[in-house]
């Protein structure tokens, strides 16, 4: 696996051609450095020569290099990320004697001159103040450069992260929206948590040690949990279905993995390798598209379908690789790699997450009881199957209102797998955010897991009981009068569009040799409306009865 890490790095810089590396150099030079996305692209290059690759661009390289360092120093430029990463660089090259040593200590001594009270554009001035994410980025940079000698600032280190440590729930998840808010994105959850294992790998021991190591070690064994069989970590929030999302992932697991290892649990190192190895499949699976985009869509990445403001290929491209070498760096390939825990299981977040996580027979569902309205819809937006293609049947929900990500060609519709009722003389789906979603029962078998959701809008309730196993998702809908059940149907990967079929209770999507069946009681109709979310466009379908419905989701090779 250690060196499947550093062929995801090269792929994922492949979709930078020498082309591109130079424009965006000039136009650097020219306008200045102003964000982490350049000395990113610059570190991995490094870090791919250091390693024997990509010797063709070793001049060009050094000119990147001596210009980032000679210039983050001087400038706020979100060196929090920046300077951890270009120390990765130095270690790597230092390591394998790829550079010409006077370059090396030349860019060194660029270090020493850092401030961290005025390089950095976010730091804690005391352990309480409420900063959230980026201080800790700050924490773990600065550590690094002091780990190589190029810094001593003990203190200034031991606040940041005392700052980030107040922003833990009761899981051990990080709560980067702060406690009173309870849409807290999933993907800022998983990013600080490889944070503080790159902390605690590179050597630290400081006053909050034991705090980061036992929250690392509570959080971590729910990340087994939380991981979709088909290697992903869970939709959620802002930054979400990025490539670099499974980086983090993979960083974590291969963390636990070694720490259980020590600890003389193979079994359970084990199965944290098998996780970082799905993980690293998924990433597999976008990188063969072409051309590579950085987001989980075939969308020219150019469009930046599916994309925040923030998001833009040159800084959000390169984050996978380097996310990929974290992982790199804690792969110990003297643990054999286990099965992948498949293991019938239901799994409930802390209410600032609101998510329940199911798993049985192959199948994978994520439930979210009260998504973020910007990002996300309530319901059922995740049931997966490994080996099948994670956006056949649902990989996220559909947000409702205009999203703080980039779509085209729809008005935005509220979409889950969910039921709704009939009010006013139209259909109202549980989807909206003004429904309260509750788990009200919970059963795990030998071989099924079955749940029950009860949705409410006002005084008027539905549930849905759900079983799943080998044979699929088994949806038992009850309420009282006209009730109906939403289903989503994949249309267009913004590349190829898929093919539906409809019979009097069969609907059926077909895409890339697989098929999602819908089976059902009760008539379907076709509401007319295309939702959209990040991976590309859905039909509404729905399906209605009174009292009572079944409805069935089977994921199956063409």
């Amino acid at each position: 696996m250690g060196t499947k890490y550093l062929q995801l790095i090269e792929k994922t810089l492949s979709a930078y051609t020498e082309e591109h590396i130079v424009e965006y150099f000039d136009r650097v030079k020219r306008e200045g450095l102003t964000e982490h996305g350049f000395p990113r692209l610059t570190s991995n290059i490094g870090i791919l020569i250091a390693n024997g690759k990509l010797k063709n661009m070793y001049d060009l390289f050094c000119e990147m290099m001596e210009f980032c360092c000679k210039t983050i120093p001087h400038v706020k430029a979100a060196n929090d990320f920046s300077i951890r990463e270009v120390v990765c660089c130095m270690m790597e090259l230092e390591k394998n004697n790829a550079v010409d040593p006077a370059n090396l200590a030349r860019w060194k001594e660029y270090f020493k001159e850092i401030d961290p009270y005025t390089c950095y554009d976010v730091i804690a001035k005391t352990p309480t103040d409420p900063v959230r994410n980026w201080a800790l980025f700050t924490g773990v940079s600065e550590y690094f450069r002091n780990a190589m000698g190029l810094g001593d600032s003990t203190e200034f280190i031991d606040i940041q992260i005392a700052s980030q440590l107040q922003w833990l729930d009761e899981n051990g998840m990080y709560m980067d929206n702060g406690e009173s808010d309870n849409h807290q994105p999933i993907v800022y959850d998983i990013c600080p948590r490889g944070l503080f294992s790159l902390l605690l790998f590179r050597g630290y021991r400081g006053k909050y040690y034991k705090q980061v190591d036992e929250y690392l070690r509570k959080s971590g064994l729910y990340t087994l949990k939380m991981q979709s069989v088909t290697g992903e970590l869970p939709y959620g929030g802002r930054s979400n279905q990025f490539l670099l999302n499974e980086g983090w992932l993979a960083t974590v697991c291969e963390y636990e993995a070694a720490r259980y290892k020590k600890e003389g649990d193979l079994v359970l190192a084990g199965k944290f390798k098998a996780a970082a190895k799905r993980a690293v499949e998924n990433t597999e699976y976008w990188l063969s598209k072409t051309p590579i985009s950085h987001v989980k869509n075939c969308y020219p990445f150019r469009m930046h379908f599916g994309c925040e403001l923030y998001a833009y290929f040159d800084k959000y491209m390169i984050t996978a690789a380097s996310n990929y070498y974290a992982a790199h760096l804690f792969c110990d390939d003297s643990i054999e790699t286990g099965e992948f825990d498949d293991s019938p299981s239901i799994w409930c977040t802390s209410d600032h997450f609101h998510k329940v996580f199911a798993r049985a027979g192959g199948y994978f569902l994520e439930y979210d009881k009260d998504a973020d309205p910007h990002y996300d819809a309530s319901g059922l937006g995740r049931v997966h199957k490994y080996g099948a293609p994670s956006t056949l049947c649902l990989s996220m929900a559909c947000c409702g209102k205009k999203p703080r990500y980039k779509i085209n060609g729809a008005e935005p519709v509220y979409l889950a797998l969910c039921p709704g009722i009939q009010k006013d003389g139209e259909w109202d789906f549980s989807a909206d955010p003004k429904w309260v979603h509750t788990l009200t029962d919970q059963e795990t078998g030998a071989d099924y897991v079955s749940l029950t959701m009860e949705s409410r809008l006002d005084e008027e309730t539905v549930t849905v009981n759900y079983k799943v196993d080998e044979n699929g998702v088994s949806a038992a809908v009850s309420g009282k009068g006209e009730i109906a059940y939403a289903l989503p149907a994949f249309t267009f990967d913004g590349e190829k569009e898929t093919e539906i079929s409809v019979e009097e209770h069969c609907l059926r999507v077909t895409y890339e040799g697989w098929v999602c069946r819908y089976t059902f009681s009760g008539k379907l109709e076709d509401s007319g409306k295309t939702a959209v979310n990040r991976n590309g466009h859905y039909r509404k379908f729905y399906v209605t009865g009174r009292d009572a419905l079944d409805v069935k989701i089977e994921l199956v090779k063409k």
